[in-house]
Parts: C-alpha cells; sequence; structure tokens
C-alpha cells in the first residue's frame, strides 16, 4: 500500500464528562496512541502536556493503533468517531521488587498497618494491644504506644498526619502523636463493643482534624471532638454490627452493616438521610471514589520527594490546597460509593442522591472482603476470599478483568499512587504486585512465614508496607 491510499477517518475528541474538544479531526486509520497524543495535547493548548490514555467510543482503549479499535467494535469509517482522552498520571510509581527490612517487635498477629498521608511515618496495630511508629529512614522500631487492653483493630491517620487514632476490641479509642509516640489527651470511650472502623473529618472540610468518626460492633457510630475529648453525637438505626464507616468529602457520613444496609447520615447534626438497600447478607466494606485525595488531604504525590516531609503552610493554606485536590478528582458529579458484601456481591451507589443502585457487581464465588477505588477514580478493586482480585469499571462498575494467582483468600490490596499498580496481601502469604491495564503480575513476593492480613502503599511511591499472622512488618521497596 502506498502511503496515499491508508484509510482515513473522521474522530472527535471529548473528555470523560463527554465535552468535545476542537471540531472532528482527519487522521490515518494506522495513528499510533503517541501521536493522538501529540494531536491531542496540541488542542489542549496546555502549557505542560500531559500522558493521556485514548478510548474509541469511551469502550476499547487505544493501544496499538486506531485502526485495531476501530475493527474490534466494527465501526464503520463513514461516521465520525468519538474519542474520549483520559488524562493519566503525571509520575510513575515502579513496583517493588524486594523485602528491604523485616521489622520485629510485635508479639502478636500485626492486624492493621498504614502510612502517614505523605508517608513520612508508619504505624501498625497489633494483637498485642500496641501500637507500633516505625521509623522509616533508618527502617527500625521508633515508638511503642501502650494504653488499649486488648488486640488493636483498627487505626487510620488524621489527613494532617499530626494523629493517629486506634480503636481496640476492648471499644476504647485512643489518639497518638507519631513524633513522640505519647497519647494525645484521654481515651475514648462510650462504645459497649469493640471498635470496627475509624474515619477523620476531611481536611478540605475542617483543618484542625478535630472530628472522628468510629462504628462498633455495638450498632452504633460515634462522632468525637478530639480537641475536648468527648463524644459530640451517636448514630443509631443499624440493628446489628456497623463494620465500616467513611466521612465524605461532601459532609456525608457512610456506614455498612450486618443488618444487610448501607445508611447514609448529615455529618453536621446526625440526621440519616437514606437507607441503600439490596445485598442479602453482611455488608463487611465500603469505598469511596474519593477516599485517596481524601486520605492524603493536602499532599500531592505528584509532587513527593525522596524524603517525605510533613506539609507546611497555614490551616488556611492546607485547606484551600485540599479542597482544590478534592474538587479535581471528585469532578462534577458527586462521590460514588461502593459496598462489598457476603452474598458474594458489589453494589455501586450515587449515595447523596439516589437510594437506588447505580450497578450491581456480580462475578465473584466467595465473600468480598475490601473494595477500593484507585486514586484516579477511573476503576476499582475488590478482593474477594475467592482468591481472585477483579477490576471493575470506577464509573459505571463495568467488569473489566480477574487477577488471578493467589491461592488462598485475598485480605487486602492497596493501589500505587498513579493507578498504574496494585499490590495485593493473602493468606497464602505472599504479596503480589500486578499491572491493573494488562492484568498481568508484575512482582511476586513470598517472604511473609504466614498470613498476610494488611498492606499498604506509602502515598509517596517509595514503599510497601505488610503484616500478618507472623508478627513482623516487611517493607518492600524497589
Amino acid at each position: 500500500m502506498t502511503s496515499e491510499d491508508v484509510e482515513r477517518l473522521l474522530i472527535q475528541f471529548q473528555n470523560e464528562e463527554g465535552e468535545v474538544l476542537g471540531s472532528p479531526f482527519d487522521v490515518p486509520l494506522d495513528i499510533t496512541p503517541d501521536k493522538l497524543q501529540l494531536v491531542c495535547n496540541a488542542l489542549l493548548q496546555k502549557d505542560e502536556p500531559v500522558p493521556l490514555a485514548f478510548f474509541v467510543r469511551g469502550e476499547a482503549e487505544v493501544v496499538s493503533s486506531l485502526g485495531s479499535c476501530v475493527q474490534a467494535l466494527g465501526i464503520e469509517t463513514e461516521q465520525i468517531v468519538p474519542v474520549v482522552y483520559q488524562p493519566q498520571a503525571v509520575f510513575r510509581v515502579r513496583a517493588v521488587a524486594r523485602c528491604t527490612s523485616t521489622l520485629q517487635g510485635h508479639t502478636e498477629a500485626v492486624i492493621s498497618c498504614a502510612f502517614s498521608p505523605t508517608g513520612k511515618y508508619l504505624a501498625s496495630g497489633s494483637g498485642d494491644t500496641t501500637v507500633r511508629f516505625w521509623d522509616l529512614t533508618t527502617e527500625t522500631p521508633h515508638h511503642t504506644a501502650r494504653g488499649h487492653t486488648h488486640w488493636v483493630l483498627s487505626i487510620a491517620w488524621s489527613p494532617d498526619g499530626k494523629k493517629l487514632a486506634s480503636g481496640c476490641k476492648n471499644s476504647q479509642i485512643c489518639l497518638w502523636d507519631p513524633v513522640t509516640g505519647t497519647q494525645m489527651g484521654k481515651t475514648l470511650t462510650g462504645h459497649s463493643k469493640w471498635i470496627t472502623w475509624l474515619s477523620w473529618e476531611p481536611l478540605h472540610l475542617n483543618a484542625e482534624c478535630r472530628y472522628l468518626a468510629s462504628s462498633s460492633k455495638d450498632g452504633s457510630i460515634r462522632v468525637w471532638d478530639t480537641v475536648l475529648g468527648r463524644c459530640e453525637r451517636i448514630l443509631t438505626g443499624h440493628t446489628q454490627s456497623v463494620t465500616c464507616v467513611k466521612w465524605g468529602g461532601d459532609g456525608l457520613l457512610y456506614t455498612s452493616s450486618q443488618d444487610r444496609t448501607v445508611k447514609v447520615w448529615r455529618a453536621k447534626d446526625g440526621v440519616q438521610c437514606r437507607t441503600l438497600q439490596g445485598h442479602a447478607h453482611w455488608v463487611n466494606t465500603l469505598a469511596l471514589s474519593t477516599d485517596y485525595v481524601l486520605r492524603t488531604g493536602a499532599f500531592e504525590p505528584a509532587t513527593a520527594t525522596i524524603n517525605p516531609q510533613d506539609l507546611t503552610g497555614s490551616l488556611e493554606e492546607l485547606k484551600e490546597k485540599a479542597l482544590e485536590r478534592y474538587n479535581n478528582v471528585r469532578g462534577p458529579a458527586p462521590e460514588r460509593l461502593v459496598s462489598g458484601s457476603d452474598d458474594f456481591t458489589l453494589f455501586m451507589w450515587n449515595p447523596a442522591e439516589d437510594k437506588k443502585p447505580l450497578a450491581r457487581m456480580t462475578g465473584h464465588s466467595a465473600l468480598v472482603n475490601e473494595v477500593l477505588f484507585s486514586p484516579d477514580t477511573r476503576l476499582l478493586a475488590s478482593a474477594s476470599f475467592d482468591k481472585s482480585i477483579k477490576i471493575w469499571d470506577g464509573r459505571t462498575g463495568k467488569y473489566l478483568i480477574s487477577l488471578r494467582g493467589h491461592v488462598a483468600s485475598v485480605y487486602q490490596v492497596a493501589w500505587s499512587a498513579d493507578s498504574r499498580l496494585l499490590v495485593s496481601g493473602s493468606s497464602d502469604s505472599t504479596l503480589k504486585v500486578w499491572d491493573v491495564k494488562t492484568g498481568k503480575l508484575n512482582m511476586d513476593l513470598p517472604g511473609h512465614a504466614d498470613e498476610v492480613y494488611a498492606v499498604d502503599w506509602s502515598p509517596d511511591g517509595q514503599r510497601v508496607v505488610s503484616g500478618g499472622k507472623d508478627k513482623c512488618l516487611r517493607i518492600w521497596r524497589r
């Protein structure tokens, strides 16, 4: 074929909301994503071009050339073909490949581990009743925080990274200072059964990070004023154990429960807005599309340094930065919620506006233990006891791909900050790093001597931490 008779095609660029960019554009069918990127960035007229991914009709991604997509979808080349462009993360997180340290210290299983919002501190909660802080520059133990009298089931960093809350099986909540490892204020007591989940008020709503929500096996949710050390509000309505609470960025609280419902509450006065029904068994877990941006607050992973620093600036500046980041990620539509259940299914909701689900997502053959939106909100990962992780479209709930490789239940997953990689921890004692786009295993990380209960990827992309039944924390790096 000579260059003259290459088939050509009219395409129309549009963004994810469906707004068109420029007028239809005449391109050869064998155009590659790189060339499409040049054309699209020229039309966008941004100072710094961003990496883009292209989807024909918003369905099929252009991987090798436009022609192969058009063929696969069976599109007439006579019509104008819509091509959706999606800005990708401007930085790349590299997959972790080796264990750089094994941190001993806990005398019972590690139940939870979490990096602070900037990735500067690392904390873990364990069955030995302690919370431990670890020094990441030297990868050594830093502080042991004693105060609980039973297993530490849940820990949560405040979005400004200055406080850590932990809840134990004895229904008490303690607050810790990560710099000194000492307790801040008095222990928060009030729940009558163990604490299942903790969630802080988002930074862009309150820069002081003053309020904390907790859910409990006793069927109630409490909102605490951590400065005065007292309970502000008790939300009752669930008839069984509340399994998860999320504090959304639009001033709503979302809770899931073993009574098979998800409830939506107004945070400022504790009024119940709606009840989301549909699951046929316990609801185990919730994920908000804005989880990652709420977790990191004013910290932008793209600007991460090699040695993570605390954020500087006045409360107002931090609040503004966090609000700007939140609005970018949230987009024009309200945040979406996904619930995962013992009935093997997931539901996607638009909880601020509707009590009917947007999608019911089926395919798992065992209970769903965790769901998690990617940082850019476009994808959703669900971890299940059927040994697989499934990836779904974060907007429509459409099934995309299964990640298979674990030989036992998958407990927890964590996304890299650029939304390209996913790490999973399983009861088969391994961690696995997946390339989400291809669904391929990127790295297999054996090393733990027993089940891996908790895994987290630091927001600056540098490290993965994992903890489990062998009482050790392991830090993995490139």
